[in-house]
């Protein structure tokens, strides 16, 4: 393999998800475990982070949708894996949380845009993936709930995600009493971008690939750089400046303003 994921090879690579790729560069990255509500495994966990692995390295996509098939976004961490850690060495738990971190970082940190498109519920893990999207577009029957601490466990992996989406008072809320909540409580405060009637779901989407694809690709992905630097607090007025005088040395930049000063379209815009 080339690292490259595009046709028929995409849609065969893994069991647990489905990858379709189109023309303008758009990869859907669907979960694929209807039966078990797109809960997460470990065979669904590393292929996650094996896909966005491969799509990281690839410079014809320029952006991800991240969905569920069936009536289900994600139910969260799959019970039957979970049990399994209960009679796991202390060495096999500790690779199992660290694959699952691993994961979700691997999503976040992708030089891509990210569209999270919810439709069904979002439960625990299910809630770290929709924070982990730069955009999220969620249906009318979407609910979400932090329900680690109804069984006994804790939103450990996803809440750096967690706090850095919607803050330390909703996170501590929602996840202390485990309540289930609808899009539009989601979108108050900032999980969800845009909550929408079911049928217009495809059509908000589209409107964020539009827009999407104005943008230049590498500066999208020096963006999302820069901007997790600052999340974490890595990054102070040095980082800025240089990322700045980087941009600035950028050939993309170049073409951009140039095409922006003859009323041209850049490269990159379709």
């Amino acid at each position: 393999m080339d690292g490259r994921i595009n046709g028929a090879q995409a849609m065969t690579q893994f069991e647990t998800i489905k990858l379709a790729f189109d023309e303008r560069g758009i990869m859907r990255m669907i979960l694929n475990r209807p039966g078990r509500r797109n809960a997460l495994d470990a065979v669904m966990i590393r292929e996650l982070t094996e896909a966005a692995r491969l799509i990281a390295a690839d410079p014809v996509v320029r952006i991800v949708i991240l969905a569920g098939e069936g009536s289900n976004f994600c139910a969260g961490a799959d019970l039957e894996w979970m049990q399994q850690q209960f009679a796991a060495s202390p060495e096999e738990r500790m690779r199992e949380a660290t694959t699952l971190a691993e994961m979700f970082r691997s999503i976040d940190e992708l030089p891509k845009f990210v569209i999270g498109v919810v439709a069904g519920p979002a439960f625990g893990g299910g809630v770290g993936l929709a924070a982990v999207c730069d955009v999220v577009i969620a249906g009318s029957d979407a609910k979400f709930a932090l329900s680690e601490t109804r069984l006994g466990l804790i939103p450990a992996t996803i809440a750096p995600y967690l706090h850095r989406r919607i803050g330390a008072a909703a996170m501590r809320r929602l996840a202390l009493h485990g309540e289930a909540f609808c899009a539009a409580q989601a979108m108050s405060i900032g999980l969800v971008s845009y909550a929408v009637d079911e049928g217009d779901i495809e059509a908000m989407t589209e409107r964020q690939i539009a827009q999407a694809l104005i943008c230049a690709p590498g500066a999208v992905a020096d963006a999302k750089s820069l901007f997790r630097k600052i999340a974490s607090g890595s990054a102070g007025e040095a980082e800025m400046v240089d990322a700045l005088v980087r941009r600035w040395s950028a050939e993309e930049a170049r073409t951009g303003i140039a095409a922006f000063f003859k009323r041209e379209k850049a490269p990159w815009q379709r």
